[in-house]
């Protein structure tokens, strides 16, 4: 059974870069035709989609993401990354990672990590 679990810093200061990191254990990031993807939760919000990666056919992003936003993979770690460039304090949220078969999952869609609470501040 595949397991996700997110990492990352919990604090980020505004105009910095947001690295997160998702670890994939029980299955590989390459097999299979899986989305791998990030979203978040906004405090009061609903889920956001950020983007996803599948391996074969490449990154795709939400448009209102896609020029702050980078998603990648190492295979070596068998992980997938999250860079969020130039974040404000509009970007706090609970972010997760998520294997699905659909492009833009909900709870109910596959695999999901527990979570990793982000807060933007100076």
């Amino acid at each position: 059974q595949v397991q996700l679990q997110e990492s990352g810093p919990g604090l980020v200061k505004p105009s910095q870069t947001l690295s997160l990191i998702c670890t994939v254990s029980g299955g590989s990031i390459t097999t299979g035709d899986y989305f791998w993807s990030w979203v978040r939760q906004p405090p009061g919000k609903d889920l956001q989609w950020m983007g996803a990666m599948q391996w074969r056919h490449g990154t795709f992003y939400s448009p209102t993401l896609k020029s702050r936003a980078s998603i990648s993979g190492d295979t070596s770690k068998n992980q997938i990354t999250l860079q969020l460039h130039s974040v404000t304090p509009e970007d706090t949220a609970v972010y997760y990672c998520a294997r699905s078969t659909k492009l833009v999952p909900g709870f109910q869609d596959g695999s999901w990590g527990q979570g990793t609470q982000v807060t933007v501040s100076s």
